[in-house]
């Protein structure tokens, strides 16, 4: 993507290097800190508008944000994976492409953290290894021990939904 920009679009392919070194970043810097949710998501902004350079229209992206919710401890790529696995399994898997909602709200000591996207309904499914999200999980657990929950599954309208529910800030 960055490269067929560069003739077209220097600036905009100069935005999405900055973005995917971002990422790297992210990804190089050690699994065992601690971030925040307003950080997780500042970085799930930048892939998705890398992908969204990529399918264009296809990728449809709501966010429903509770900024009381920022502050919430996360380990880091905590966000992206599930983020990156809805793409796969949602957007690029379907010739229409579909829709992804990031969505986060803080109740009382809790915050509630969802990735929820379309599924296909022609398109023969890409098996993943469901690496993306047992890390998450794990990552999850050693973070808040027994109080952080992750759920997954289709919901009644036939979308794919990751929930997470963790102590608040």
């Amino acid at each position: 993507t960055a490269i067929a920009l560069v003739q077209h679009d220097p600036r905009r392919a100069e935005e999405v290097l900055e973005d995917l070194a971002d990422l790297f970043r992210a990804a190089l810097g050690g699994l065992d800190k601690i971030t925040t949710l307003a950080d997780e998501v500042e970085l799930a902004r930048r892939y998705l508008s890398i992908e969204q350079l990529r399918f264009g229209e296809r990728l449809q992206v709501v966010w429903d944000l509770d900024a009381t919710a920022d502050k919430a401890p996360l380990p880091p790529l905590a966000l992206q994976p599930l983020v990156e696995n809805a793409v796969r399994h949602g957007i690029e898997a379907s010739d229409r492409g579909g829709k992804i909602e990031i969505r986060s709200r803080r109740r009382r000591d809790r915050v509630l953290l969802s990735v929820t996207n379309t599924v296909p309904l022609n398109a023969s499914p890409k098996p993943g290894h469901g690496i993306g999200l047992v890390s998450v999980r794990e990552r999850m657990r050693l973070l808040h021990d027994l109080e952080s929950d992750v759920r997954a599954g289709i919901i009644e309208d036939g979308r794919w939904r990751v929930s997470l529910s963790i102590p608040a800030a």
